[in-house]
């Protein structure tokens, strides 16, 4: 019975120094940064690589290189509509866009009519500071957090305001 263990660790310790020597397999580093394991020594000594012992290699794959849209992508431009010049006979038709400009425009004033009407409900409840008491706020640090969250929120809403103001302001005059 000892005996049969004993050749089961044998086996087990040759099967893994089997794996160990398999994964074992000299990096080479070539000429222009070129880093391999596939080619064999005297090959490597041929093309004046150097063995590389004792650093582990670490391969991080960069990313995939883009290709230029050719014109079966009905001048959209690649994969994401901006990774290469449009030609000149895909411009936009001045009719088209000043239709979307105002579009771009109606949205905008309705986003900041929103943003307005929030902003006055959040002033009106933050009532200067002293907001109302819920009956849920027994607890005064409860109140001075929703008192500070409604100053936040009205301070959030302002700059909201002035961004879309900005933007509108960006489109220019009404054509």
């Amino acid at each position: 019975m000892f005996g049969r263990q004993v050749w089961i660790g044998v086996g087990l310790m040759g099967l893994l120094a089997g794996v160990s020597t398999a994964q074992e397999r000299v990096v080479y580093k070539c000429p222009g940064n070129l880093y391999t394991d596939t080619i064999t020594p005297k090959e490597a000594t041929t093309k004046g690589c150097k063995p590389l012992e004792g650093a582990p290699i670490t391969v991080i794959q960069g990313p995939a290189k883009r290709v230029p849209a050719t014109s079966a992508s009905n001048g959209a431009g690649g994969v994401n509509g901006a990774s290469s010049p449009r030609p000149s006979d895909s411009r936009v038709d001045p009719s088209d866009q000043r239709v979307r400009d105002a579009d771009k425009r109606r949205i905008l004033e309705s986003e900041l009519r929103r943003e307005e009407e929030r902003l006055a409900g959040l002033k009106q409840e933050f009532n200067n500071g002293q907001p109302e008491r819920r009956g849920d706020e027994r607890n005064y640090q409860k109140y001075l957090d929703r008192t500070a969250e409604l100053k936040a929120n009205i301070d959030r809403s302002e700059s909201d305001i002035a961004a879309l103001k900005r933007e509108i302001a960006k489109l220019g005059a009404v054509n």
